[in-house]
């Protein structure tokens, strides 16, 4: 069936005028009247919908039944990535919710060639949402990654109340698969750098702070590879 995002409360018996984005899809895959769907609202369950009406720019549904299925994995990742060239960025969002990212955390490094502030920023951060949510009603996810304000490195790496942080570095004398291996499954956030790596001075930083310094392997990876790389690997070792 058919999955769709909807940014409101649902509950079973209701009567919902679905977002204009959704209803345009409905038509688009030429659904009519009494056709299901699935609707979430990014909180946890899906709820399975009928069709009450339809046409170019409005649809409305009748909610019918609740299922509390997830898919989650049972640790939460936070992709802490640096801000990357072009549109690479929505490419490494997709494919991180797609692999179980739990957050997002975009951060604007040294050798960051985009750079963000102010309204630009928000606007951004807007659209980045929007590939959130597609890339969830894609893959069956059911609960939202949280996705951050773009920060500071320097700013975002000192605050203290963080779970375990990891950095990639082609320095690193251990490796991830190897962390993970001698580790119990845990919340953890992966830091990947912009193209050129983190600078050395972040990367003392990093240390300073407690964050711990892995590789992936002799060959060096792009920065829109490594973190959905580590992630791979992360769950094909603690599974999920």
């Amino acid at each position: 069936m058919p999955r769709f995002f909807y940014p409101l409360p649902l509950a079973i018996g209701e009567q919902v005028t679905l977002p204009d984005t959704v209803a345009h899809h409905c038509h688009v895959l030429r659904l009519n009247p009494g056709d299901t769907i699935v609707l979430f609202n990014g909180t946890g369950g899906s709820y399975v919908a009928s069709l009450t009406s339809i046409d170019k720019k409005r649809a409305a549904a009748e909610v019918k039944t609740f299922d509390s299925s997830e898919v989650e994995l049972p640790y939460a990742i936070t992709l802490a990535q640096a801000l990357p060239e072009s549109s690479k960025m929505d490419w490494i969002i997709e494919k991180a919710i797609e692999l179980g990212a739990a957050g997002i955390q975009p951060l604007a490094a040294q050798r960051c060639v985009m750079r963000l502030s102010g309204e630009r920023a928000e606007k951004r951060r807007l659209h980045w949402q929007g590939v959130i949510e597609s890339a969830s009603e894609q893959c069956g996810r059911n609960r939202l990654a949280q996705l951050g304000e773009v920060s500071d490195f320097k700013q975002w790496i000192a605050q203290q109340d963080m779970h375990k942080r990891l950095f990639l570095s082609p320095r690193a004398e251990h490796s991830l698969a190897d962390w993970v291996k001698h580790h119990p499954a845990q919340a953890l956030t992966i830091m990947i750098g912009p193209e050129g790596g983190f600078s050395e001075q972040e990367e003392q930083l990093a240390l300073q702070h407690g964050a711990i310094p892995l590789s992936m392997g002799s060959r060096v990876l792009r920065t829109e590879t490594a973190g959905l790389a580590a992630l791979a690997s992360i769950t094909a070792l603690w599974g999920g």
